[in-house]
């Protein structure tokens, strides 16, 4: 009997789920655990925010897929590593032993800027609690105003969450709404069209473009130039950090502490070790730390977990050399960028709204063909 541990219930994992659930192998004894049985999806989250779905729009229950995979499913935090001895330790002292680990527990958001801000900083991740707390925050929100919020960073999550929260507080009388996108700009990456759709949609709802970083102060956000902003609420979608314990867990990291994976996605260091999405960096292509490539690397995750337990063959992963991204602009408009191209409208919105929503039906069990489109 070999033991699979699958930590972290992450778009890849979702994949490795469906193929387990197809394949059924014998002699395996495969286990998930997450800090809840219930995933966010992350694509739909400004639509949420902007009140276009209802929170169970973009919830996957993980406890019927499991089920269909026969796959134990372990509600708890992980805590700790050892890469050595093939051992996971989860936050209330368990110690989960494996033959074969898959890591997609996603990154950390880095507060360590925004210390001072207290309560009034909130980051996007985790998911869970940052829609407990915005949901909170929102209900206490008064028609009249004066509401100042502020959003750092300006990546597409940041430009996304600026205008879903500008629609969310549509009916607000007056509203002050900053996106500080830091030194390197608005959008960094894509397009000079794209970048310039998006600074006129955020013209256009009223949302002031800061180009610098910002600090947590006693005070507020404290500006590079000497500024200060003064907001009831600052979200925070700085980049992510890799997990904390990753640093004693054993395994070969790269310079940022993410683990360091080859084309297959298995750890330089130990091969009995996977992972995928933001928990990982490749080291033989730059890869960008998005929901989109831990989508398409699913299948090749689940291929190769699969190929291990009986000696198969393993498969690289291939990013696409270019990515489509369609950002949502708050209202039901959005912004298509790929590579050089942009293009936006509210048919850009529908085309969005498909994908994500087919996204979230192929998660229920029985599936037809759900993940092969990827592979």
């Amino acid at each position: 009997m070999k033991r699979l541990l699958l930590a972290g219930g992450g778009h890849a994992q979702l994949a490795v789920l469906h193929a387990l659930a197809r394949a059924r192998p014998g002699g395996l004894e495969a286990c998930l655990v997450t800090p809840s049985r219930y995933a966010l999806y992350s694509g739909m989250l400004p639509g949420w925010i902007a009140g276009h779905y209802p929170l169970q729009a973009l919830r996957v229950d993980l406890a019927p897929l499991c089920a269909a995979a026969g796959v134990t499913l372990i509600e708890g935090q992980l805590a700790g590593l050892q890469a050595d001895r093939r051992r996971a330790v989860l936050g209330d002292g368990r110690a989960l032993d494996y033959d074969l680990l898959s890591l997609d527990v996603g990154s950390e958001i880095d507060l360590s800027w925004f210390a001072l801000l207290g309560d009034r900083a909130l980051p996007v991740r985790p998911l869970a609690h940052f829609v407990e707390r915005w949901s909170a925050w929102r209900a206490g929100v008064s028609a009249h105003g004066p509401v100042r919020l502020a959003v750092v960073v300006g990546g597409a999550a940041g430009f996304e969450l600026a205008l879903a929260a500008r629609t969310a507080l549509r009916q607000v009388g007056q509203v002050e709404l900053t996106l500080v996108a830091g030194d390197s700009g608005l959008l960094p990456g894509h397009a000079a069209g794209v970048r310039r759709r998006a600074q006129c949609c955020l013209e256009r709802a009223g949302i002031v473009l800061e180009r610098q970083v910002a600090a947590g102060a006693a005070k507020g956000l404290l500006l590079a130039d000497g500024r200060s902003l003064q907001p009831d609420l600052a979200l925070i979608a700085t980049g992510g950090r890799a997990p904390a314990w990753l640093a004693g867990s054993g395994l070969v990291l790269d310079e940022r502490g993410f683990v360091a994976v080859d084309a297959c996605h298995r750890s330089l260091s130990h091969a009995q070790v996977f992972a995928a999405g933001d928990v990982c960096g490749r080291t033989d292509v730059a890869l960008a730390h998005s929901g989109v490539h831990a989508v398409h690397a699913g299948p090749v995750l689940a291929h190769n977990l699969l190929a291990s337990l009986s000696g198969g063959r393993l498969r690289a992963y291939r990013p696409r050399r270019r990515s489509l991204y369609l950002l949502a602009c708050g209202a039901q408009h959005a912004i298509v960028s790929w590579g050089g191209l942009s293009a936006e409208g509210g048919w850009a919105w529908r085309w969005k709204d498909a994908i994500d929503r087919r996204f979230i039906a192929r998660q229920q069990w029985p599936a037809d063909a759900i993940w092969t489109e990827y592979a």
